[in-house]
């Protein structure tokens, strides 16, 4: 799984869609209603985002970040790998085919 966030619904559901149909995610999760507060830059900052869940298989994982960066509004977005250590077969393999090639 990869974790990131982004400024708003509407960039979040056109980058999802784009990632899903091109094979690079079986399945993209979007949360609205989050408040972010982190430092940049040197100062703290606030800001209303949106999580974005995206699940695939791990050889996939740096092509689905290069795909979340291209499309990022953001300098430096947040792209973190989750690694998933188990889960329900079906779903596993439901990922897996959905994802190849």
């Amino acid at each position: 799984m990869i974790y990131t966030t982004w400024p708003g619904s509407v960039e979040a559901e056109a980058a999802g869609h784009a990632i899903v149909a091109d094979g690079l995610a079986a399945c993209v999760n979007i949360l609205p209603g989050m408040v972010s507060i982190y430092r940049w830059q040197g100062e703290i900052e606030r800001a209303n985002e949106v999580v974005m869940i995206l699940k695939t298989r791990v050889d996939l994982a740096e092509a689905v970040a290069q795909a979340v960066r291209a499309r990022h509004p953001y300098e430096t977005p947040a792209v973190l790998f989750l690694p998933v250590i188990g889960g329900d077969a079906d779903y596993l393999d439901w990922i897996a085919d959905e994802t190849e090639e």
